[in-house]
C-alpha cells in the first residue's frame, strides 16, 4: 500500500509544483496591475472574474469527474465515454457563450459593469467556452497519470496569460480589456496544445470514439449534482468578503482579504493533493482494498497538513514583517493587525483537505447527490455564522465561520459515506496527530522564533519515536529503501 501511496505523493508533488509556480507568477504581477488600473477598473476585473468562477462550475456539468469515475477502467480509457463527455461539454459551452455574447450588455448591467466595458463580458464568454473545452483533455491527462504534461500545459498557459496581460495593459495601454484579451489568447493557445490529447481519444487505435446519448445521460446523472456542490463550495469560499464589506466596511474587507491569502500554503497543499487524489482513488474504485487505501491516505494527509499548519502558524508573522521585499516588509504595517486570522484560515483549509479525502466513498458509490447535501450544509453554516459572528468579532468571526464551514463539510461527507461504505479510518492515529499538533501549537504560540524552529523539528520526531508508524509500514519502508540501494549500487565488473 505504501508503494502505491508513494505514486500518489509523486503526482501530488508535480501538480503542486505547477500550482505553486502559477500562484507565484500571478502574485508577483498583482502589484503591477494595482498601479496600472484604477480602483473602478480593478473592481470590474474582480467582478467579472468572480462571475467566471461561478460559471465555470456550470459549464463543466461535472462531466470531467464523471469521466474519471465512469469512463476509465484499470487505467484504460473508454473512447466512447470521452467522445460523449466532450461533445456534451462543448455543445453546452457554445450555446451558453453565444447567449452571453448576444446579451453581453444585459449581463454587464446585471454585474454592475459600465456599458462601455460590456466587451469584457463578451471576452469572458469565450474564455469560459475555451476553458470548458479543455476540461476533458485535462481529465484524460489526470486519469492517465500524465502529471508532467498536465503541469506543463498549465504553466505555459499561465505564463502566456501573464506576459500578454503585461504587454496589453502596460505597453499598449488597453486597460481592463487587455486583461481579458490576454486571458482569451492564452486559453486559445491552451486548447491548441490540448488538441493532440483530444485527437488521441477520438481517433484511438481501437477505433474512433463515438458520442452516445445513453453514455452521456449516465455521466450527467453522476456529474450534474457535482455542479450544485461546486456552487455551494464557491459560496463557502467567497461569501465572507461581501458580508464583511456590508457589515464592517470596505477597509475591514481589504484587511481580511489580503491576510486571508496568507493561508495559501495550506491551500496549495490541499489543491495539489486533490488534483492527484481524485483520479488515483477512482481508478481503484473496484478493488477490495480501496477502503483501507482511503483510510491510510487520510492518515498520511493529516500528518502532512498538521505539519503545514504548525509551520504557517509559527512563522507567518516573521515572514510578513521581515524586510524581504526590496528592503521593505512583504505586507505594509497597516495589514499586520490582520495576521491573527492566518492560523484559523490555515486550519479551515486543513478541514477542507479532510473533506476531499472523505469524499471518495461517495464518489465511488456514485452518490453525488449526497456531495451536494454536504457542500450546501457547509454553505448554510458559512452564511449563518458570518451573519452572527462578524458584527461581534469582525474579521476573526469571519475566519472562524469559514473554518467551521469546512469542518461541517468534512463531518457531513463522513456521516453520509458511512451509510453505504464502512471505511476503517484510523481514528486513534488521527487523534494522536491532532493532540501532538495542538500541544506543540500551544507551546509555540507563547514562545519566540528559536523555540518554534525546535518545535517544528519535534513534530515528525515525536510521531516517529512515539511508535506512530506501524510495523508493516516500517517493513515496507525498509523494503523500498533496500530496493533503491540495490538499484543505485554499481554492478560488479567482470572478474570481480
Amino acid at each position: 500500500m505504501l508503494r502505491e501511496l508513494r505514486g500518489l505523493a509523486r503526482e501530488t508533488a508535480v501538480y503542486g509544483l505547477t500550482t505553486v509556480l502559477g500562484r507565484m507568477l500571478s502574485f508577483l504581477l498583482t502589484p503591477l496591475f494595482t498601479h496600472l488600473l484604477d480602483r473602478s477598473e480593478s473592481g470590474v476585473v474582480q467582478t467579472v472574474y468572480a462571475a467566471i468562477a461561478f460559471m465555470t462550475v456550470a459549464y463543466g456539468l461535472g462531466l470531467d469527474t464523471a469521466y474519471l469515475r465512469l469512463g476509465r477502467r484499470d487505467g484504460r480509457a473508454d473512447d466512447d465515454a470521452f467522445a460523449s463527455a466532450i461533445t456534451g461539454v462543448v455543445a453546452t459551452a457554445l450555446a451558453a457563450s453565444i447567449l452571453l455574447h448576444l446579451f453581453s450588455a444585459q449581463a454587464a448591467s446585471a454585474l454592475g459593469v459600465p456599458a462601455e466595458l460590456a466587451v469584457v463580458v463578451r471576452y469572458g464568454a469565450w474564455i469560459l467556452a475555451l476553458d470548458a473545452a479543455m476540461l476533458m483533455p485535462y481529465a484524460e491527462l489526470r486519469g492517465s497519470h500524465r502529471a508532467a504534461t498536465y503541469g506543463g500545459v498549465k504553466l505555459v498557459t499561465i505564463a502566456m496569460n501573464l506576459v500578454l496581460a503585461w504587454l496589453f495593459v502596460r505597453r499598449m495601454g488597453m486597460g481592463v480589456q487587455g486583461v481579458f484579451l490576454a486571458n482569451l489568447a492564452a486559453s486559445a493557445a491552451g486548447l491548441a496544445m490540448m488538441a493532440p490529447v483530444i485527437a488521441s481519444r477520438l481517433q484511438a487505435p481501437s477505433g474512433p470514439g463515438r458520442p452516445s446519448a445513453t453514455r452521456l445521460r449516465s455521466m450527467l446523472s453522476f456529474g450534474f449534482p457535482l455542479v450544485l456542490a461546486g456552487i455551494g463550495s464557491m459560496v463557502v469560499q467567497v461569501a465572507d468578503r461581501p458580508l464583511i464589506s456590508r457589515i464592517s466596511g470596505l477597509a475591514m474587507a481589504g484587511l481580511y482579504g489580503n491576510c486571508y491569502k496568507l493561508g495559501i500554503f495550506m491551500m496549495l497543499l490541499v489543491g495539489m493533493f486533490d488534483q492527484a487524489w481524485k483520479p488515483f482513488v477512482l481508478e481503484r474504485a473496484e478493488r477490495p482494498d480501496v477502503d483501507a487505501l482511503i483510510a491510510r491516505a487520510l492518515t498520511y494527509f493529516a500528518v502532512a497538513a498538521a505539519g503545514t499548519f504548525l509551520a504557517v502558524s509559527f512563522f507567518v508573522t516573521a515572514a510578513v514583517t521581515a524586510p524581504i521585499f526590496l528592503g521593505k516588509p512583504l505586507f505594509h504595517p497597516a495589514y499586520w493587525d490582520g495576521l491573527v486570522i492566518v492560523p484559523v484560515v490555515t486550519l479551515g483549509y486543513l478541514f477542507n483537505g479532510l473533506y476531499f479525502v472523505m469524499l471518495a466513498p461517495l464518489m465511488i458509490d456514485k452518490r453525488t447527490g449526497a456531495v451536494g447535501v454536504a457542500t450546501w450544509a457547509g454553505a448554510a453554516v458559512n452564511i449563518a455564522a458570518n451573519l452572527i459572528l462578524i458584527p461581534r468579532y469582525g474579521m476573526m468571526g469571519a475566519a472562524w465561520a469559514t473554518c467551521a464551514s469546512y469542518a461541517v463539510m468534512a463531518a457531513a461527507v463522513w456521516t453520509l459515506g458511512r451509510a453505504t461504505r464502512a471505511v476503517p479510518y484510523e481514528w486513534g492515529r488521527l487523534a494522536a496527530v491532532g493532540a501532538w499538533t495542538a500541544a506543540l501549537w500551544l507551546i509555540g504560540s507563547r514562545t519566540g522564533l528559536g523555540v518554534r524552529v525546535l518545535l517544528i523539528c519535534a513534530y515528525p520526531a515525536g510521531l516517529w519515536f512515539s511508535g506512530f508508524m506501524k510495523a508493516e509500514e516500517l517493513a515496507e519502508l525498509r523494503s523500498i529503501f533496500s530496493a533503491r540501494s540495490s538499484r543505485a549500487a554499481p554492478a560488479p565488473e567482470a572478474g570481480d
